[in-house]
């Protein structure tokens, strides 16, 4: 049976790849950090080895000899500018100790999970070919996330067997986190308007199935940008607020008052220390909207995008299984018993 090395494996986009290498027969071992929540990622067959991804020692300690397969996808996504040197360290400096370790354990392919945003934020279409400009970016996720595909490449360019895939924005099952939270604003009404404009949507398990294929079909050294369903900000809330039955808001916000909003917020959160809801960089990563183009993806891996209606619900179903979307919903109910600063949270 082959085997699979996973970095980021208690993550949304890990769990759905931990999944499709289970159901394949691959042996598993997931990396994560020694504070990771488990829980989910012990439903699988996996053997788990914690440390931190910038350890080179715990990484090689843990990464088998002559793997099959290595799938990087630990990243730091956090887009608030206090994060900054935590962020680069798990970024740039957790990639290159995946590279080391996987040069040491000599390990048969390196699928690299990068990031559409790697090629910057100002482009109308990206495909391939695209220059990229996302290490000169004031987003310091952007930054660190293209830093650190241009150390994969390198790695390539002198032997290692890399392949480097840039999803684009991941929707579906084990999400509660990114796109898993516009579920809940949704749910209990307090999603303040619409962002505008629009972005390229990709389902999880589609590009988990198509990192397996890279393993096989992905040229060495080579980028596979995975987007597959182009939709308007607007469409996919308003399908968010069909599943969830409850009306969404009609008002488009404009991108100056989510900019002002976004400062305001980063101003409070400096006195406080509380990490706000949003930031001026996570506001310039909503108000880029680039298409993606997955002709590359679709004709070398096989990749099949998902109709934007079936990753939503897909996501729908886990949140509400799981409960989060219940406890979201209590909030708008009457409870006399409940605690004001819990309902608040």
């Amino acid at each position: 049976m082959p085997t699979a090395f996973v970095t980021g494996a208690t993550g949304f986009l890990g769990l759905n790849l931990v999944e499709q290498l289970s159901e394949r027969g691959w042996v598993v071992v997931a990396y994560h950090r020694p504070t990771s929540d488990t829980a989910r990622l012990s439903q699988f067959p996996v053997r788990l080895a914690e440390g931190y991804i910038a350890d080179f020692d715990a990484v090689a300690n843990a990464m088998p000899q002559g793997a099959d397969a290595v799938f990087h996808l630990a990243a730091n996504t956090s887009v608030w500018s206090r994060r900054n040197a935590e962020q680069t360290r798990d970024n740039v400096d957790g990639t290159k100790a995946v590279i080391a370790a996987a040069r040491a354990k000599a390990v048969k392919r390196v699928i690299h999970v990068s990031s559409w945003s790697a090629y910057g934020l100002e482009h109308a279409t990206i495909h391939e070919s695209t220059s990229q400009s996302g290490q000169f970016s004031k987003v310091n996720y952007v930054r660190s996330k293209a830093l650190a595909e241009q150390e994969m490449k390198r790695a390539a360019a002198e032997g290692l067997p890399a392949v480097i895939v840039n999803p684009a924005h991941i929707l579906g099952r084990y999400d509660h986190k990114g796109w898993g939270r516009m579920f809940a604003l949704v749910a209990t009404r307090k999603l303040p308007g619409i962002p505008p404009g629009s972005g390229s949507f990709c389902h999880a398990e589609a590009v988990a199935r198509a990192m397996i294929a890279a393993v096989d079909r992905g040229r060495v050294g080579h980028n596979y940008l995975i987007g597959g369903c182009d939709a308007n900000f607007a469409d996919v809330i308003r399908f968010i607020g069909d599943l969830a039955g409850q009306p969404v808001p009609k008002r488009t916000l404009t991108p100056f008052s989510i900019r002002v909003v976004a400062r305001f917020k980063a101003l409070v959160a400096a006195v406080t220390g509380r990490e706000p809801d949003l930031t001026p960089e996570a506001a310039e990563l909503i108000l880029a909207h680039p298409r993606i183009v997955s002709t590359k993806a679709r004709d070398e891996l096989g990749y099949q995008p998902t109709s934007l209606r079936l990753m939503l619900d897909d996501a729908y179903r886990w949140l509400r299984g799981e409960g989060y979307l219940s406890v979201a919903t209590e909030a708008l109910a009457p409870n006399p018993q409940r605690r004001p600063a819990l309902a608040e949270r």
